[in-house]
């Protein structure tokens, strides 16, 4: 080859595979003289690819282990473009890329320089991405380093919310991250409890990478990490209607859209039919609701919102002279 440019990246690509190339070999690929090949390394080794040689018979080039792009193959603009791009996919988990845009900006952000940061974190924070119909979305910067984490095997520590409000701090060596019926989970090994948990992305916080590296674990009875969600996982087949006591252009304005469907009723109501989701999940949604509403169907929800709202009345009971005075 006598482009020297296009030479480079085809010799980049051979070395990426987790193999050795004996000299001769490349040489042999690339048309060019041993000599150039040992030329264009030492070009790759001043772009910042770690390339490894060894003597002998048996010896060869390649990438360090671990090594990951530098990001000299992107001008400034590009890289950060792509990085907004890549956390907007991942934030508002787009169907049939979420897995992708999540692998990719892991790999971004591990090399993307610090003069750099700043620009993608303010333009981030400039934009807003809904969540999705279904849902809360995830923290895309929460994503990346639980990715990361879990292709390292490396132990997390983090804040948690589980589902009734209670704040918890758990430590886990991270497995899979999975996309369930549009939300983030974690499968991991929770060290505080021995044994497996999933953990829903958007209740985590003060996420904290330890550098502890660990052996992976295989999940029990040897199945795989679809399988084994699908069996935790509660049914999510649960709907409700409500009558809502304003019209439906207020409704449309005040209830977020992953609420549910609205329907007209008359001028001064509407119909808000739910999401699929488990029972109890299902009322805590409902709760949110901000305006006044009447439940219609179906009946078992109703005992889990009487017991949110019972729950609340002990909570605030201490307070209530205080209130009418």
């Amino acid at each position: 080859m006598r482009d020297p440019s296009g030479r480079l990246l085809r010799l980049l690509s051979l070395l990426q595979t987790p193999r050795e190339w004996p000299g001769a070999e490349l040489a042999g690929r690339l048309g060019v003289t041993s000599r150039t090949i040992r030329r264009d390394v030492d070009r790759l080794r001043e772009l910042g690819y770690p390339v490894h040689a060894t003597q002998g018979n048996v010896g060869g080039y390649r990438l360090t282990s671990g090594t990951a792009m530098p990001p000299l193959l992107l001008d400034d603009e590009e890289a950060v473009a792509v990085a907004i791009g890549l956390r907007a996919a991942a934030t508002a988990a787009v169907t049939g890329i979420e897995d992708t845009s999540l692998r990719a900006l892991a790999k971004l952000e591990q090399v993307l320089p610090a003069r750099l940061r700043p620009r993608v974190a303010a333009l981030s924070g400039a934009a807003v991405v809904l969540p999705p119909r279904d849902g809360p979305a995830a923290d895309a910067g929460v994503l990346a380093a639980l990715a990361a984490a879990c292709v390292t095997h490396e132990k997390v520590r983090f804040a948690y919310t589980r589902p009734h409000g209670e704040a918890t701090r758990r430590l886990v060596e991270p497995h899979r991250l999975v996309v369930w019926e549009r939300l983030w989970y974690l499968v991991a090994y929770d060290e505080h409890r021995a044994g497996w948990r999933s953990f829903r992305v958007d209740r985590m916080g003060e996420l904290h990478r330890t550098g502890v590296r660990v052996p992976a674990r295989e999940l029990p009875g040897g199945v795989d990490t679809e399988t084994w969600v699908t069996r935790q996982m509660p049914p999510r087949d649960v709907r409700a209607r409500l009558l809502l006591h304003v019209p439906l252009e207020r409704a449309a304005e005040s209830v977020p859209a992953w609420q549910g469907v609205l329907e007209a009723v008359d001028d001064d109501s509407c119909l808000l039919l739910t999401h699929p989701d488990s029972p109890r999940h299902l009322a805590y949604r409902v709760m949110l609701l901000p305006v006044d509403y009447t439940l219609l169907d179906p009946p078992e929800l109703a005992g889990h919102l009487r017991a949110i709202t019972e729950r609340a009345g002990r909570a605030i009971g201490a307070f209530a002279g205080t209130d009418r005075a």
